[in-house]
């Protein structure tokens, strides 16, 4: 529970998601903790002389299962992930649409990109065959907020509804703006997250420029490895999650079942650089120092950091800089892990994702690994949880997500406890 006794509380009452190792909750989570790895060459082009020839695609996705046909030639497969999530997180929630009020039920659901994919086939239409020929869908279809719009259309549902972007720090946006409009008075209920569709192309040349991403190209399954040594770069991701969150009051009485409250979040600027993070971490220090009295809490009373662990030189070593500072001897006793080794770095949908991981840790108790921790780097030197899960009791834990343009994003989960916040 937060450091205001008078605001409403939000808790999360439903998820859905689909990724790179599981095409649902239950999937993505038992491969997560098994440390299976999403990534492999991918196959969605001909990487032939692009330097990174691998990915973590979505495999055996089908998005008929979510609209029909005519629906899916009509929107980018980043839409196509938000929309399936949010049905999954809609039918896990329980909520019946027919019984509430959907003009208080609103939907925050960012990408950092949007319609990729449509970019480039679009753009290949107008230099090879001319304007006449760039579809009058081209717009709809690309636009980063047109998800948020997708999703609002199927449901029915008419609260507030708009899309953040702020690269890798998107989804975490859209959680912590959801989270404010239900506490203050604006919504009852909010469907949030992200999705991101960059595997084509020019998003794989783009990254290449940067010398961003992994060239492993070997050993796919082995090139993200967050914290070792031996890490060379991200690899990209695509996918998406949705969680709903609610008004706790609201939630009880519709008798929902509550998998975690957000009790607080940190959201800052490094003011630094376009894409170098911060020396020593200094945003990221304050996110996480301002999620966490957001939360009412102490850093000794945190017991587990889903790391924005991209596997990228820089990162991890910053990442690293700033837990040590803001949980001075405790950062060596709390839990850290990251994802990104198994579903490889979702951009946008990186934090939505994550967050969903992170509060299946709070309600399974078990911590996911980080794989292809080998060979600790020197200067990253806390407890990542190498290569095997654990259980462990997690009463609160913070999802971090760091974007290009110097933005961060720290949200903070707790197990949901009945007696006014002491879990």
């Amino acid at each position: 529970m937060g450091n205001n006794q008078n605001r409403r509380r939000v808790v999360v009452t439903g998820m859905g998601a689909v990724t790179p190792i599981g095409l649902n909750i239950n999937d993505f989570w038992g491969n997560l903790i098994s440390g299976k790895s999403g990534a492999s060459h991918i196959t969605s082009f001909d990487t032939t002389g692009f330097d990174t020839k691998i990915a973590a695609e979505l495999k055996g996705f089908d998005p008929t299962l979510y609209m029909d046909k005519k629906s899916v030639k009509r929107m980018d497969p980043f839409t196509h992930y938000a929309l399936a999530a949010a049905e999954m997180a809609i039918t896990d929630s329980g909520m019946n649409f027919e019984k509430e009020d959907r003009n208080r039920i609103g939907v925050v659901f960012g990408s950092g990109i949007g319609g990729m994919w449509t970019y480039y086939h679009q753009t290949k239409e107008l230099f090879e065959n001319g304007p006449s020929r760039v579809s009058p869908l081209f717009v709809p279809m690309m636009i980063a907020d047109i998800a948020a719009g997708y999703i609002a259309m199927k449901f029915g549902v008419k609260g507030p509804n708009y899309a953040t972007t702020s690269a890798c720090a998107t989804s975490s946006h859209a959680i912590a703006d959801a989270v404010m409009l239900i506490e203050r008075g604006n919504a009852n209920v909010m469907l949030t997250g992200g999705s991101e569709a960059p595997i084509c192309p020019i998003g794989v040349a783009g990254f290449n420029s940067m010398r961003a991403m992994s060239t492993r190209n070997d050993e796919p399954e082995r090139a993200s490895r967050p914290f070792d040594a031996e890490r060379t770069g991200f690899v990209m991701g695509e996918g998406g999650a949705v969680l709903v969150v609610e008004e706790l009051e609201h939630a009880i009485k519709r008798g929902a079942k509550i998998y975690a409250e957000i009790a607080g979040f940190g959201l800052t600027a490094d003011a630094y650089h376009i894409t170098a993070p911060a020396p020593g971490g200094e945003g990221a220090v304050r996110s996480m120092s301002l999620a966490i009295q957001d939360a009412g809490l102490k850093p000794i009373d945190i017991d587990y950091i889903n790391a924005h662990g991209t596997s990228t030189p820089f990162n991890d070593k910053n990442e690293t800089e700033a837990i040590k500072t803001v949980f001075a001897n405790h950062a060596y006793k709390l839990h850290i892990s990251s994802n990104k080794s198994m579903i490889g770095h979702l951009l946008g949908a990186a934090g939505a994702v994550e967050a969903v991981a992170t509060i299946k840790t709070i309600v399974e108790g078990i911590i996911p690994p980080t794989i292809n921790l080998e060979n600790p780097d020197p200067e990253c030197d806390l407890n990542y949880v190498p290569n095997t899960a654990i259980q462990k009791t997690v009463n609160a834990a913070i999802s971090n997500t760091f974007g290009f343009g110097g933005h961060n994003a720290s949200i903070l989960f707790t197990k949901y406890s009945n007696n006014d916040g002491n879990f």
